[in-house]
C-alpha cells in the first residue's frame, strides 16, 4: 500500500468531533449491537479517567475511516463505539433538558445543552428544526437515531421496531440513569453533566486510519490483528456487495431479503470467519488469490447484481461443506467423515480445503469419502512427520482445486494423482518418523496421543479415541528421572526422552502410581495395561536404554508407513 493512500493519526473524541467534521455508518454496515457489559465496560473506564488518582487518559483502539474530501468519513470500523459515545452524549443532553424543564439555572443549562449539542451531536436547523446530525447510521438505525434520540424526544417508543433499534433505546436509558446518578448530589447538576461530558471527550483517544477506497480500508484490515477489525472486514465485504444492488435500483423488500440471506451465512460463519471462508470458497470455484488481496480480485470480477447473486448463491452452497470440515463436531457427515475431518483439523492444515470443497461439489459420497481419507494421510506424512515446507504443498493443492472446478479431473484416482507430489515417499516418511520428536505442550501433545492410538489400533483393533481423558501418556524415561536411570547420560536424557520410542500409552491410575519409578518397576506397570502397544515394551524390553529406544522408533515407524499409506500412490 502506497503511503499517499492513508494516514494515521491519534485523536481525542473532541477532536474528532470538531471542525464541522460529519461521519458516516455505511448504508449496509452492521446494525446497532451493543448491550449492558459492553455500556458498562466504557462507563467505568470514563469514571476511571475522571478520578483524581485515576488514568489520563483512556484508549479506544482503532478508528478506520473513508474519505475522499476530508470533511464527510464512512466509519469503516468504529461504529459501535462512536454510535455510543453519541448516545451517551445525548443522555447528557437529556438530564440538562430535565434540569431546565425543573427551572434549575434554566438559562445557563440551556446554554450549556446547545453548546454540547452543536459540539458533539450536531445543530437544529432553525427553520425547519431538522437535526443536522454529525453522525449518520446505518438505514436500519438511522431513523430511530435522527427521529427520537437527536431530538431528546420526552419519550422513546417501544413498539413496532427492530431489535437493534430497541438497543439504541435502551442504550439511551442506561447512559441517562448513570448520569442521573453521577451529578444528582453535585451542587451544580448542570455544571457536573457538562464537565462530565467536556473531560470525557478530552481523555478517550482514538487511533484514526483514514483511507481513500474500500480496497485500501480492507489492506488495512488485513495488517491488523483484532477481533474487531474481522468483523469490519466482513461488513466491508458486503457493503460493497451490497451497494452494487442499491446502485442498480432493487427494490427495498429484495435488498432486506437478500440482506437476510447474507445475515444467515455470517451467522452460521461468525463473522470474524468469514473471510477466511469466502478466500477458500473463491479458490475452490475460480482461481487462486492470497487473503490480502481478496477484496480487490472480488470488487474486478463481481460488478452486477447478475454476480452478486451468484457468489451469494454459491456461499450459501458451499457454507455446510466449509462447516463441515473446519467445525467437523457439529456436522451431520457420517463418523468415519467427522473423524477425518477431525485429524485434519488437529494436524491444523487448510491447505487441502479448497480441493476438499470443490471434490465435495463433484464426487459421488463414497469417492469423497475416500478422497478425505487419503488426504488425511497424506498430510500426516508431509505436515506432521516430515514437516515439509507448505509453500509446494499449497500451490499443487489449489491448482487442483481449480483443475475439479473446470471439471479436467472427474474421479478421486485422477485427483491424487496429481497430488503425488505434496505425497512423502514410504522411505521419506520412515526416515522422518524414526528420528522424530514431540513435546507434551499444546497441539502436540493431542497429535502423539493420535499418533499411539492409531499405532495401537493396529496392533489390537482398539479404537481409541485420543481425545479420552483415561487414555494419558507416558515417558519410559521420565523428562526428569530421579536416581536409577544410569543407563542414560544428561545429554541422552535430553535428546531421547521425548522421541516417539520413548513414550506409549498408560491407564491414568497406573500412570499415576509409577511416577518417575525405575524401569523394572514400570515394566511390571506396563505388563497389566490393556494396550498391545504398551504389553509389548514389557515383553520386548527386560531393560531401557538410549539404544532401546531407538530400536522401538525404528518398528513403530515400519508400523506407521502402512498405517499412512495411500495404496494408488505407492
Amino acid at each position: 500500500m502506497r503511503a499517499t493512500n492513508f494516514n494515521t493519526r491519534n485523536d481525542t473524541y473532541r477532536k474528532l468531533l470538531g471542525n464541522g467534521l460529519t461521519y458516516r455508518v455505511p448504508r449496509f454496515q452492521r446494525d446497532y449491537s451493543w448491550g449492558d457489559e459492553e455500556w458498562e465496560d466504557l462507563w467505568l473506564d470514563i469514571l476511571g479517567t475522571l478520578d483524581p488518582d485515576g488514568e489520563t487518559g483512556h484508549y479506544m483502539g482503532y478508528l478506520v475511516l473513508q474519505t475522499k474530501d476530508d470533511k464527510q468519513f464512512d466509519i469503516i470500523d468504529g461504529q459501535q463505539r462512536l454510535t455510543t459515545l453519541s448516545i451517551l452524549v445525548l443522555a447528557a443532553l437529556r438530564q440538562l433538558k430535565t434540569l431546565m424543564d425543573q427551572g434549575r439555572d434554566a438559562e445557563r443549562v440551556r446554554q450549556r445543552l446547545e453548546g454540547l449539542r452543536q459540539t458533539y451531536i450536531g445543530y437544529l436547523d432553525p427553520v425547519t428544526l431538522v437535526p443536522r446530525s454529525k453522525l449518520t447510521l446505518n438505514r436500519n438505525n438511522d431513523d430511530y437515531y435522527q427521529t427520537y434520540l437527536v431530538p431528546l424526544a420526552d419519550s422513546l417508543p417501544r413498539r413496532g421496531f427492530k431489535a437493534s433499534e430497541h438497543g439504541l433505546r435502551k442504550a439511551f436509558e442506561w447512559f441517562e440513569r448513570r448520569i442521573h446518578d453521577h451529578v444528582n448530589t453535585a451542587p451544580d447538576p448542570g455544571i457536573a453533566v457538562a464537565r462530565l461530558v467536556d473531560e470525557m471527550s478530552d481523555r478517550l483517544f482514538f487511533t484514526v486510519i483514514t483511507v481513500d477506497d474500500e480496497l485500501n480500508a480492507y489492506k488495512v484490515f488485513e495488517t491488523l490483528n483484532s477481533r474487531g477489525v474481522r468483523l469490519s472486514a466482513t461488513d466491508l465485504l458486503k457493503n460493497y456487495l451490497f451497494s452494487i444492488l442499491h446502485r442498480e435500483g432493487q427494490h427495498e423488500r429484495e435488498l432486506r431479503a437478500l440482506d437476510d440471506r447474507w445475515e444467515q451465512v455470517v451467522g452460521r460463519l461468525g463473522a470474524e470467519s468469514l473471510p477466511d471462508f469466502l478466500r477458500v470458497h473463491w479458490i475452490s470455484r475460480r482461481s487462486f488469490v492470497r487473503q490480502s488481496e481478496l477484496f480487490k480480485t472480488i470488487r474486478g470480477q463481481v460488478a452486477d447484481r447478475q454476480d452478486v447473486f451468484r457468489l451469494l448463491q454459491e456461499m450459501e452452497s458451499d457454507v455446510d461443506a466449509y462447516l463441515a470440515l473446519t467445525q467437523p463436531d457439529a456436522s451431520e457427515w457420517t463418523p468415519d467423515l467427522r473423524k477425518d475431518a477431525r485429524c485434519l483439523r488437529l494436524f491444523g492444515v487448510r491447505q487441502p480445503l479448497p480441493l476438499l470443497m470443490a471434490a465435495h461439489r463433484a464426487l459421488p459420497a463414497a469417492r469423497f469419502a475416500s478422497l478425505l481419507r487419503c488426504v488425511v494421510a497424506m498430510s500426516f506424512r508431509y505436515n506432521v512427520i516430515c514437516n515439509y515446507q507448505t509453500s509446494e504443498q499449497e500451490r499443487t493443492y489449489h491448482a487442483e482445486a481449480a483443475r475439479v472446478a473446470r471439471a479436467e479431473h472427474r474421479t478421486d484416482r485422477e485427483i491424487l494423482e496429481a497430488l503425488r507430489p505434496v505425497y512423502p515417499s514410504d522411505e521419506q516418511f520412515r526416515s522422518s518418523f524414526t528420528g522424530k520428536t514431540m513435546s507434551l505442550k499444546g497441539r502436540s501433545r493431542r497429535i502423539l496421543r493420535y499418533i499411539l492410538c492409531e499405532l495401537e489400533r493396529q496392533a489390537s483393533g482398539l479404537h481409541l479415541d485420543y481425545e479420552d481423558a483415561a487414555i494419558t501418556l507416558e515417558h519410559i524415561c521420565p523428562l526428569n528421572p530421579a536416581d536409577g536411570w544410569p543407563q542414560f547420560t544428561d545429554e541422552e536424557i535430553d535428546t531421547f526422552t521425548s522421541r516417539l520410542g520413548n513414550i506409549l500409552l498408560l491407564e491414568r491410575r497406573p500412570n499415576r502410581d509409577i511416577g518417575n519409578a525405575e524401569y523394572p518397576d514400570k515394566r511390571s506397570a506396563y505388563a497389566g495395561s490393556a494396550y498391545r502397544t504398551t504389553q509389548n515394551v514389557a515383553e520386548q524390553h527386560a531393560e531401557w536404554s538410549p539404544d532401546r529406544i531407538e530400536s522401538r522408533q525404528a518398528a513403530m515407524a515400519r508400523v506407521a508407513t502402512g498405517v499412512w499409506r495411500i495404496p494408488q500412490l505407492g
